[in-house]
Order: structure tokens, then C-alpha cells, then sequence
């Protein structure tokens, strides 16, 4: 017969299993608002500090006027989305983009800046093109990585072997991590979806993703899929026995 003690420690971690997500959720939007918000309340230049702030304009801008700026940039950014449909609009970012690219130091910051922003935000192509599976960081073991790139002309030329981009990521931030070129033939696919091998790293292996392919298959739309194919990178065989 369990005691009171063991009963109130299993209600115990129960309700903290059910209360930790919610508040590390309202911790994470707490800290991101005022992140944001900090560079927002920049747009609120129009009106006096003893309005906006506490302490007569010492003290910080009050949340409501914080809310306040938030939604002035967004309608701010909308309306720079709805001038690039017009001509004029486009001719006067074009004008910018052209001048920020001629300005020493500033040039490098703000190409970099875009080309980062057109990989994870174009709608032609993904940055993530699949998930996969190779042997690093030695053989033997596998990991999971992103397919990123198909296409490397130069080190294929150089090593005389079609080579994939592949990220690496870390657990459990996946911003981070290892871009290696791997043989295309040593590149295992997997049918995983790029949500799912997302949280698969986030949650430190904890959370297993069905396979999309295997998903649709228990439904009848796709056939068996065949066995995986195994890696062709040699594995090291032990030393033969002294006789």
C-alpha cells in the first residue's frame, strides 16, 4: 500500500508534467516580446516619453504602448510587402538594395543577411530538401542530418565524385551545428517529413516521427516500401586471430 508521501510525490511530477510546458511556453513568449518590443518601441518616436513611459519617461515603456508599436511594424512591414507589387515600389527598394550594396563593410553584413533570408524564406525551394541519414562522425555510427545541397560543382570536380550538402545539427538546438559533404552513394534518405526530423533532434531522440511514406502506406495509398538501402562506405573488419 503506497504511502501518502509516494501518493503526493506521483501527483506531484504528474502536474508538473502538465504545468512545465505551459509556463516555460508563457517564459518563452514572455522573453521574445520583450526582445522584440525593444526594437519596436523605437517607432513610438511621435510621442512624448511621459506618455509612453512609467516614472514620467524614466522608467520603461508601458506594455500597452509596447503592444502598440508591435502592431505599427506589422502594418509597417505589410505595407512594404504592398508597395513591392507596384512599380514604383519596386524601383525604390531596388534603389536601396543598390545602396546598401555600394557601402564598404556595410555591403558584406547586408549580402549576407539576404542571402540567408532568401534560403529560409524562399517559396521555390527549401533550405531543409529532405531528411537523411550518413555515418558521422565515424563509421559505424549514424547520424541524422538535412539534405541542403545536390549541386557542388567545384569539390565534385576536385574529388571526382558526386557530393551532397549536408547539415548536422545539435541536440537540443538545432540552429546550430556541422555542414559536411558526404558521397552522394553513402547517403541514406530517409521517408521522414523535415518537421519531424526537426523534432526528433529537439527532443533528444525522445520523440520517434513515423515515416510519411509508411503513414500513407497503413492508409493504402502508397505500396510496401523496400528496405532501406545500407550505406557503402566500407566498415572496418577486425583483425583476424593469432594462430
Amino acid at each position: 500500500m503506497k504511502s501518502q508521501l509516494q501518493i503526493w510525490r506521483a501527483n506531484f511530477f504528474t502536474g508538473l508534467a502538465v504545468v512545465l510546458p505551459v509556463v516555460l511556453t508563457l517564459i518563452i513568449l514572455k522573453w521574445g516580446f520583450g526582445t522584440i518590443t525593444g526594437i519596436t518601441d523605437t517607432l513610438l518616436f511621435f510621442v512624448p516619453k511621459e506618455i509612453t513611459r512609467a516614472d514620467g519617461g524614466r522608467g520603461p515603456t508601458h506594455w500597452y504602448w509596447s503592444l502598440a508599436s508591435f502592431a505599427l511594424a506589422m502594418v509597417l512591414i505589410a505595407a512594404v510587402g504592398r508597395a513591392t507589387r507596384y512599380y514604383v515600389g519596386k524601383r525604390v527598394i531596388y534603389w536601396v538594395d543598390q545602396l546598401l550594396r555600394r557601402v564598404p563593410l556595410l555591403n558584406k553584413i547586408y549580402g549576407t543577411i539576404q542571402q540567408v533570408n532568401q534560403a529560409f524564406t524562399s517559396s521555390s525551394r527549401s533550405s531543409f530538401k529532405q531528411v537523411v541519414l550518413i555515418q558521422y562522425p565515424r563509421q559505424g555510427i549514424y547520424t541524422i542530418g538535412f539534405l541542403t545541397s545536390e549541386e557542388l560543382p567545384e569539390p565534385e570536380r576536385r574529388v571526382g565524385r558526386a557530393l551532397d550538402g549536408i547539415f548536422v545539427p545539435t541536440t537540443p538546438n538545432p540552429t546550430s551545428g556541422f555542414l559536411v559533404m558526404v558521397p552522394d552513394e553513402d547517403v541514406i534518405r530517409l521517408n521522414m517529413s523535415v518537421a519531424d526530423g526537426i523534432k526528433y533532434v529537439i527532443s533528444l531522440g525522445s520523440i520517434v516521427p513515423q515515416p510519411v511514406a509508411e503513414s500513407a502506406q497503413l492508409t493504402g495509398v502508397l505500396p510496401p516500401l523496400p528496405a532501406a538501402e545500407p550505406s557503402r562506405v566500407p566498415l572496418p573488419q577486425p583483425p583476424a586471430p593469432v594462430p
